[in-house]
Formats: C-alpha cells, sequence, structure tokens
C-alpha cells in the first residue's frame, strides 16, 4: 500500500485507534521535525483538554519517530488567551482552543463558536470536508498567517438558569453568561451577557452575579458543581448547537513540512475531531443520566416552542447583521446558510423521523 493511502483511511476511526493503541506504523525516513503545541486548557480540564494529547500522540506515532509533538497546558509557554497570537508569531507551532476565544480578531470567528440555530456536530463536520467549509475557514485563519483543523467537538449544550422561562421576554434583567452571538440575541430580550472564565462561573451562580451559564455539556458541568447552585438545565442548547474545537498551525512552520508529514497532521487532526466528539457524547449521557440521579431538585426541562421561535427569529437577524460587517465572515455565513438549506431536510427526515420513532 502507497504510504499516502495509508494515511488517508488511518483518519477513520479504526486505523487511528490501532496507532492510539500502539499498533507500529512504518517508518519514516530520517531526521526528526520537533514541534510545541499548546493548548487553551488546563491538564485537568474534563474532555477538553483530550484533544491536543490525542494529536500529539498519533503525530508521534505515526511519524515513525520523523516528527515530534510535545504539548503544553495553558499558562506553560504563554497565557491561554495568547495562544493564537503564540502560534502566528511563531513562539508556538501549534495551538489548541475554541475559536469564539478568537471572536474579537475578526467576526468570522463568531460563527464557528457558535452558531445560534447552526448545524449539528455531525452537519458542521460534513460542511468542513464536503460544504467548502474547510477552504474558507483556512481562509479566515489565514489571515493571521495560520492554517486550521476541526479537532473535536463538544455537541450541544445545555443551558442553566435561575429562574423559570416561559417566554423569551422572561430573559429581561437576567444576567448570563454565554458566547458572543448568544449574548447579542439575548440581549434584545433585556438580558445582560456576561464573560466569565470558566472556573468562575459555578461561585458566580452561587453568589447570585449571574443568573445562568451556558458551559459546556453534562459532565463538565456536573464536574464543576453546576447542578449544586443552578434550578433550572434548559434544553435544546439553540444557543451552542455545536461546539468546535480548533488546532491551528502556523503557516510557515505546515509550509516547511514534507507532504507526508502534512498528511500526518492532517490524520491526527481527523482522529481527534471523531473521537472527542464520541467522548463528549458517551459521558454526556452518563453525566445527563447521574443528574437526574444525584440533584433531584434540578428541574431539566426544554423551552417552549414560542419560546424557540422568537429567540429563532431574532437570532437570523442578529447572525445576518454580524455577516454583513466583513466580506469574509459574509460569505462564511452564506456558505453555511446553504449547506443548512440543503442538509435540513435529511436531517429531518432521518435523525429526527428517526429519533421520534425511537422515543415512541
Amino acid at each position: 500500500m502507497k504510504r499516502r493511502d495509508f494515511l488517508l483511511k488511518a483518519g477513520v476511526a479504526g486505523t487511528v485507534g490501532a496507532a492510539a493503541a500502539g499498533v507500529g506504523f512504518p517508518a519514516i525516513a530520517k531526521g526528526a521535525v520537533e514541534w510545541r503545541m499548546q493548548s487553551t486548557w488546563r491538564r485537568n480540564s474534563p474532555l477538553l483538554s483530550t484533544g491536543p494529547d490525542l494529536v500529539a500522540d498519533y503525530v508521534n506515532k505515526a511519524s515513525g519517530g520523523r516528527m515530534k509533538l510535545k504539548v503544553y497546558t495553558a499558562g506553560e509557554v504563554v497565557g491561554p488567551l495568547e495562544v493564537f497570537d503564540a502560534v502566528a508569531d511563531g513562539t508556538l507551532h501549534m495551538g489548541h482552543g475554541y475559536p469564539a476565544f478568537w471572536s474579537g480578531k475578526h467576526p468570522g470567528f463568531q460563527f464557528l463558536a457558535p452558531l445560534p440555530f447552526g448545524m449539528t456536530s455531525q452537519e458542521q463536520n460534513a460542511w468542513f470536508a464536503y460544504g467548502g467549509g474547510q477552504k474558507l475557514i483556512d481562509e479566515l485563519y489565514g489571515e493571521f498567517g495560520l492554517k486550521f483543523f476541526p479537532s473535536g467537538n463538544t455537541s450541544v449544550q445545555g443551558i442553566w438558569l435561575n429562574k423559570d422561562i416561559n417566554a423569551a421576554a422572561d430573559f429581561k434583567g437576567m444576567k448570563i453568561r454565554t458566547g458572543a452571538l448568544a449574548g447579542s440575541v439575548l440581549q434584545e430580550f433585556g438580558a445582560v451577557p456576561v464573560q466569565l472564565p470558566l472556573g468562575e462561573v459555578t461561585q458566580a451562580l452561587q453568589n447570585g452575579t449571574i443568573d445562568g451559564a451556558d458551559y459546556v455539556g453534562p459532565f463538565n458541568d456536573m464536574a464543576f458543581g453546576l447542578p449544586q447552585v443552578a434550578r433550572n438545565y434548559y434544553w435544546p442548547g439553540w444557543m451552542e448547537p455545536n461546539g468546535v474545537l480548533d488546532c491551528f498551525v502556523n503557516q510557515s512552520a505546515w509550509d516547511k513540512l514534507d507532504s507526508d508529514l502534512k498528511e500526518v497532521l492532517v490524520g491526527a487532526n481527523a482522529y481527534a475531531n471523531q473521537m472527542v466528539l464520541s467522548e463528549f457524547v458517551a459521558k454526556n449521557a452518563q453525566a445527563l443520566q447521574q443528574i437526574k440521579k444525584d440533584y433531584p431538585k434540578v428541574n431539566v426541562t426544554t423551552f417552549n416552542a414560542d419560546t424557540l421561535k422568537d429567540l429563532k427569529k431574532v437570532s437570523r437577524t442578529v447572525v445576518a447583521d454580524v455577516a454583513k460587517k466583513d466580506a469574509l465572515a459574509g460569505r462564511i455565513y452564506q456558505s453555511m446558510t446553504d449547506f443548512m438549506a440543503v442538509v435540513q431536510p435529511y436531517s429531518e427526515i432521518t435523525e429526527m423521523e428517526y429519533m421520534n420513532a425511537r422515543a415512541n
């Protein structure tokens, strides 16, 4: 088998799983390339810190020792929110984080993390691979001298609220920790968006500094104690239907890599992208059951149809306004919208109808 064919096939979970388990890859010539990669996550961040380690382990094994990737966690080289710039200026070769962290650099990043009432994780990955998304987001990151890879996904998220929501107007006056676009949507209903580091959310909910927060998902939320300090856990997560995790590479360093090592990095991120999402789905499902069992006072519930309808209507206006601010952001949004128009009817008649049939 040709090495190119081998590496491309290594992008699927089965083959790459063998790599992670230590099954030998054929050696790749001589001379080691040593790279440094830093995550925005701390070492003990549940699930979020998994992706960088998966990428590094894959690269170190699949390259046959020709490429060595060392992972640093938040603060070990630069601060967590300095990783993007550190990769762009060459201090680091690679970074791993969350596109929402970079939303202040370009409006296009807001569509990645995340787009309210946007695509599911599966649809988002399809857009990257077959809907023109990879090319557009490469262009976005390219403006900063970076190469982009989707490298994990947190799946759909719920939102914790210490107030009952029977209509969108009930958000008025609430202080809510949420993302940029979702915050802008809630602001239209009189809410006050609040930016807080993950580590401060639980205490802020407990002492009333904030009235609600969308966090990561049941597994992380439980680990950080949110069920102990919040009354309601609302679904569906309209504000964050998927959460892309990004891996970004210094473009100059990427350009200098041999083609086969580039393919190793492509395979590594394809592997991490699938495995991180799979772990989130599995552990979030287990954690949601545990929340219901261990925290009976938590009301796990859903927004009513009228509330979601009003939120969706305003979301469309808010997002369209952001898209008008920049030509590239507009093209990204248009591409997403066009792809959703094609994929949504299929998702509804397949995934949605099957889920309904299975539930009934």
